[in-house]
C-alpha cells in the first residue's frame, strides 16, 4: 500500500512558472506541496538569459515612454510574423493585460531589473532584463514560498495522475529514496513541468526528426507533464514550433564572474545602479563575462569569411545555409570557427561584432581572447592551430586549401596567418513551443475541447498554442500563466461547490 500525503493543490515542476503558481495558491492559504525533480528549484527559468518584455512599468515610466497593452498585443503579431494566424488570441489578450502587474510583483518580492531595452519590431523599448542572473528569480520565489508555508519536495519525479472518473485527483511520484508515494489534491493540480526540447521522442513526434540529435539548454526538459496528459485525453497544439537549433559556444566549466554572483538583492541593486552610472570602460568586463558566455556567434562571421571545422579537422557544411542543423550530426556534435588574420582584423571593431546583447553591448575578437581563453585559439600556422584546437593537421590543412579552391563566392580566401578559431560550438534547442490546450482559466482541454477536471497547466506546459516569438515573452507568460493557475486550483473546490449547488437549487425548481 502506497503512503499518501493530502493537501489542497499539488504543482508539478519547480520553474518560474510553478513557484508562481505555488505562492498564488499558498497565499490564498492553501496548503500546497511542490514536486520538483531535479536537486533544487529553478528549472528553464534558471537556465534562460533572463529577459522578461513588458508594459507600463516603472521602468518605462522613467525612461519617458509612454506604451499600452493594446500596442503590446498588435507587436507580438508582428514578433510571430508567418505563423501570427496560428496565435492563441485569447491567450496573447491575457499575457499582454498582466505584464505590468507581473513586473511590480517580481519586484515586490525583490527581483531586480534594468532596462528597458529595445527589440524591433516593438515599438517602443518593452525588453527588461535581471540582475544579476535568471538564478534571482527562483531564489526569491523559492524563499517567499517557503515563507508562506509550501512544502518544496525536490528529487522528487512525478509519474501518473491519480484520476477518479474523469477528474484528476492527484498524482503518484517517486521519493528520493525510490519508494513510490500518492499526492491527494483536496483542490488541483497544476502542471508546471516545462517543455520537452530533451525529449528526442517527443521532439521526433511532434516537431521534426531533424532537430531530434541537438542537444537543449536544459537537459531535464524531457516533456515529462506532456507524456502524464496526453493519456487523459490532452492535445498538443504547436507542437512543431522550436527554438533551434541555435548556435552558442560551450559554456567554461566552472561558470563565469556574473553566474557566480549571489542573487540577493543588495548585490543586484548595486549592478543596476552601477549600470546606469558607471562609465562603459569600468562596467565593460562585467558585460562581457556575460556576451562572450550566454549568446552565440553572429552568422556575420560567416559571410565575412569564417567556416566550420568539426572536431576531426574537416570542414563540413555549407556555412551559408543551414549550418546549425549539420553542427548537431558532427562527432561529439561539436564544431569550431576557424579564420584567418583579415577576418580577424575585421570582427575587431563595429560594426562586426562576434555576439551581442540588443542595446547593451557588442562583444568582439578580443573580448573572446581576454574572457573566453577556453574558447579562443591562435597559431602562426595550421599545424599549430590544428594542435591547439585538438584536431587532425592534415585533415585540417586539406581542408582549408579546398576551401580556398572552391566556390566561396564572395567570401574571401583564408590564407594570411596568423589563424584563429573560436570553439567549440554547440547547436543547442532552446526551447519547443508544444504546449497543452487549455482555456482561460489555465484548465487542461481534451482534444474535443472539453475540460479535464482537476488538472490546471502552466508556462511551456500550458502554452496552448500561444506564440511567443522575441526576448521576455516565455518568461512572462511563465510568471504569468502560473499565477493565474495557482489562483484557480486554490480556488477550485469552492467553484466546484458553488455549481453543485446551483445545479441542485435548479433541479428542484425544475
Amino acid at each position: 500500500m502506497k503512503k499518501t500525503t493530502e493537501v489542497d493543490v499539488v504543482v508539478i515542476g519547480g520553474g518560474g512558472a510553478g513557484l508562481a503558481a505555488a505562492y498564488e495558491a499558498a497565499q490564498l492559504g492553501r496548503q500546497v506541496i511542490l514536486i520538483e525533480k531535479n536537486p533544487q528549484t529553478g528549472g528553464s527559468t534558471s537556465w534562460s538569459v533572463g529577459s522578461v518584455t513588458a508594459t507600463n512599468t516603472p521602468h518605462q515610466r522613467k525612461a519617458g515612454i509612454k506604451d499600452s497593452a493594446d500596442a503590446h498585443f498588435e507587436d507580438l503579431a508582428l514578433h510571430a510574423g508567418p505563423l501570427a494566424p496560428r496565435d492563441n488570441l485569447a491567450l496573447r489578450r491575457i499575457l499582454v493585460d498582466n505584464t505590468s502587474e507581473m513586473l511590480d510583483w517580481l519586484m515586490s518580492l525583490g527581483v531586480v531589473f534594468v532596462g528597458p531595452e529595445p527589440e524591433p519590431p516593438h515599438r517602443v523599448p518593452r525588453m527588461h532584463n535581471v540582475v544579476p542572473n535568471s538564478k534571482s528569480f527562483a531564489y526569491h520565489l523559492t524563499r517567499h514560498c517557503l515563507r508562506l508555508g509550501v512544502d518544496i519536495r525536490t528529487n522528487t519525479q512525478a509519474g501518473r495522475f491519480i484520476v477518479e472518473g474523469d477528474a484528476v485527483k492527484g498524482i503518484e511520484a517517486r521519493l528520493p529514496d525510490g519508494e513510490m508515494h500518492r499526492f491527494i489534491a483536496r483542490n488541483g493540480v497544476v502542471l508546471a513541468s516545462g517543455d520537452y526540447s530533451g525529449a528526442p521522442d517527443l521532439k521526433a513526434e511532434l516537431a521534426s526528426p531533424e532537430v531530434v540529435p541537438v542537444d537543449p539548454v536544459n537537459p531535464t526538459a524531457t516533456g515529462d507533464g506532456h507524456r502524464m496528459a496526453l493519456p487523459l485525453g490532452a492535445t498538443v497544439i504547436n507542437g512543431d514550433i522550436v527554438r533551434g537549433p541555435i548556435m552558442r559556444f560551450i559554456p567554461p566549466a566552472g561558470g563565469n564572474l556574473i553566474q557566480k554572483l549571489p542573487p540577493i538583492r543588495p548585490i543586484a541593486k548595486l549592478i543596476a545602479w552601477s549600470m546606469g552610472h558607471l562609465p562603459q570602460f569600468i562596467l565593460r568586463p562585467f558585460l562581457m563575462s556575460f556576451l562572450t558566455t550566454a549568446l552565440g556567434p553572429s552568422p556575420d562571421i560567416y559571410k565575412g569569411g569564417g567556416v566550420l571545422i568539426n572536431k576531426n579537422g574537416k570542414r563540413f557544411t555549407d556555412e551559408l545555409d543551414k549550418p546549425n542543423f549539420d553542427v548537431a550530426k558532427q562527432p561529439d556534435r561539436l564544431a569550431y570557427i576557424f579564420f584567418d588574420s583579415e577576418v580577424a582584423k575585421k570582427f575587431s571593431a563595429w560594426p562586426y561584432f562576434i555576439s551581442t546583447a540588443p542595446g547593451v553591448a557588442y562583444a568582439y575578437l578580443d573580448d573572446y581572447r581576454r574572457n573566453r581563453a577556453d574558447i579562443f585559439h591562435r597559431a602562426d600556422t595550421l599545424e599549430g592551430l590544428a594542435v591547439s584546437m585538438g584536431v587532425p593537421a592534415e585533415n585540417l590543412k586539406s581542408s582549408i586549401a579546398e576551401y580556398n579552391r572552391g566556390a566561396r563566392g564572395s567570401r574571401p580566401a583564408l590564407e594570411h596567418g596568423p589563424f584563429y578559431a573560436l570553439g567549440p560550438v554547440k547547436s543547442y534547442v532552446v526551447f519547443t513551443d508544444g504546449g497543452l490546450k487549455v482555456n482561460e482559466s489555465l484548465q487542461v482541454l481534451r482534444k474535443d475541447g472539453g475540460v479535464i477536471d482537476g488538472l490546471y497547466a502552466a508556462g511551456s506546459a500550458g502554452q496552448g498554442g500561444l506564440l511567443l516569438e522575441g526576448h521576455g515573452h516565455h518568461l512572462g507568460w511563465a510568471f504569468i500563466s502560473g499565477r493565474i493557475a495557482g489562483r484557480n486550483a486554490a480556488s477550485a473546490a469552492a467553484k466546484r461547490k458553488t455549481a453543485q449547488k446551483v445545479a441542485h437549487i435548479m433541479e428542484k425548481q425544475a
